[in-house]
């Protein structure tokens, strides 16, 4: 049976924030933050720079798990070091998450974006998985970073008015970063709002 990520929020296509937890080759657990891009059905990619623990579990485990959390403090631990093992499960998911999911992998292709810093020639690895046990204890969205982006550019927006030049301009930039973010990671409803408020910039006489 297909599990179905539409019950934890998940658009296909979208890419959303989650910790994915690995085994690590003495047996301990390991977690990193990493985007995840749902592919439909029960089929998620992931995409990882070249020599991460995470992506070398992966490569010799064929398996991962993917944690749905909004707490930042675990994504601040897992990104500067790694959580303490008594952070997890026996089964290797981190405890108190709201939904889970075990992935399997199907295919590792070497890959790379035109639009990343890294430009290199097989720096990433591009992993498509396929979900193969999904736990959701509570009702639980997965996160996306699109909508901090449109809530940030609207705090933004209220202060446009009341600053000067050179902070109208700053705000300009960070509009323009938060749309590239948005139109690539966040959902229908963010796009949507940020195309609200480029209009309403373009009313102001701007070009965002």
């Amino acid at each position: 049976m297909n599990e179905d990520l539409t019950l934890i929020g998940m658009e296909k296509g979208r890419q959303y924030e989650t910790i994915i937890s690995t085994k690590n080759e003495d047996g301990s657990k390991n977690a990193a933050p990493i985007g995840v891009i749902y592919a439909g059905n029960d089929k998620i990619i992931i995409r990882i720079f070249k020599g991460s623990h995470t992506l070398d579990n992966i490569i010799r485990e064929k398996e991962f798990i993917v944690n749905i959390t909004h707490d930042p403090e675990l994504y601040t631990i897992s990104t500067l070091g790694n959580l303490p093992q008594d952070y997890f499960e026996d089964d290797g998911s981190i405890k108190c998450m709201k939904a889970f999911f075990k992935c399997e992998v199907i295919r590792l292709t070497e890959a790379v974006k035109q639009s990343d810093p890294i430009k290199k020639k097989d720096e990433a690895i591009v992993i498509k998985a396929k979900v193969t046990d999904m736990t959701v204890k509570e009702d639980v969205h997965a996160l996306n970073r699109g909508f901090g982006y449109v809530i940030e550019t609207l705090a933004n927006y209220t202060r446009f008015d009341i600053v000067g030049d050179d902070q109208k301009e700053e705000y300009i930039k960070k509009f323009k970063e938060a749309n590239r973010v948005v139109l690539k990671v966040g959902t229908k409803e963010d796009i949507k709002s940020m195309q609200i408020i480029k209009k309403e910039l373009m009313k102001k006489g701007y070009e965002p």
